[in-house]
This record gives structure tokens, sequence and C-alpha cells, in this order.
């Protein structure tokens, strides 16, 4: 009976060993030149009975997390729930991130503009392939000892 308790549980950390492997290489093996990135962003959320929200501020940021090779950040648009572009972040200069490096912009808490479906289109691009950066969103807002805080992470998309 000890013995078959023991076999279960090595097949369990061995499964869940290559369970872990498996979710780690993807993004080494996944190296692109360029992509279309959509994040989901909340500038506001429903709340209590549904008929009232709650405004959120929005942090988007862009990590790249290749060691060796930089990106561009080629554009990054803010769109409403209606899919109307709100804002266009990048006009004139492009944004370079070096390895490791990451970029950051902020949407203030009273910007409800962007509503409960809002989202960012980002576009990047490298010289080589790399690896693709870690795009996410974080909302948040807090109102006396009460706080509310969630991430939304950017997902490819073909144009």
């Amino acid at each position: 009976m000890k013995i078959r308790k023991n076999t279960a549980l090595l097949i369990v950390v061995i499964c869940s060993l290559f369970v872990s492997i498996q979710s780690a290489t993807p993004q080494v093996k996944n190296k692109v030149q360029n992509n279309t990135v959509y994040v989901p962003a909340y500038s506001s959320v429903y709340h209590s009975d549904l008929k009232r929200e709650i405004n959120l501020s929005v942090t988007l940021s862009i990590h790249n997390i290749d060691m060796k090779n930089r990106i561009t950040i080629d554009s990054i648009d803010y769109y409403n729930t209606s899919g109307k572009i709100i804002y266009s972040y990048i006009k004139d200069k492009k944004i370079i991130l070096q390895p490791l490096e990451t970029y950051s912009l902020g949407i203030k808490e009273t910007d409800n503009s962007g509503g409960i479906g809002a989202n960012f289109i980002i576009k990047w691009s490298a010289q080589s392939k790399a690896n693709q950066p870690i795009i996410e969103t974080i909302m948040i807002s807090t109102k006396g000892q009460q706080g509310i805080s969630f991430t939304s992470r950017g997902v490819a998309v073909d144009e």
C-alpha cells in the first residue's frame, strides 16, 4: 500500500515537472520579428447592482524579455468599448526598448473614456527574431479602505 502511494506521488511530481517545463519553453521557441498585440484594459467595471461603475486607473506595461535583442514599439493605440480609437500614444517617435527594459504609460482614474471594454493595440518589431514582449495592463482603484486591482495580459493577433 505504501509503495503504491509513493509511486502515485512520484508520478504526480514527474507530471507536474513535465507540465512546468512544457509551459516555460514556448516563449523561447516562439521568436518572431514583429507582431500586433491586443491588450484588454478596463477604465471602469460594474459593481453592486450592475448599474453603477467604479472608475479604474490603467497602467500599460511593455516588457522586453529578450536578453540580447532590442525591440521597437511602432504604435500604441487606445480604443473604447465601441472599438473607436481614443488616442494614439506614438506619433512621430518610435520607442526602442533595450534588452530587459520596460515601457509604461498610465490612464488616470478620472478618464473613463475607454469604458468597460477598452483595449490597446500595440505593434512592435525587431531587427532580428526576438522573444515576444510581455504586454499587460494593471487596473486599480481605491476608496477609503476598499480597493480593487487586477491585470490583463496581451494576446498576439493577426491583422
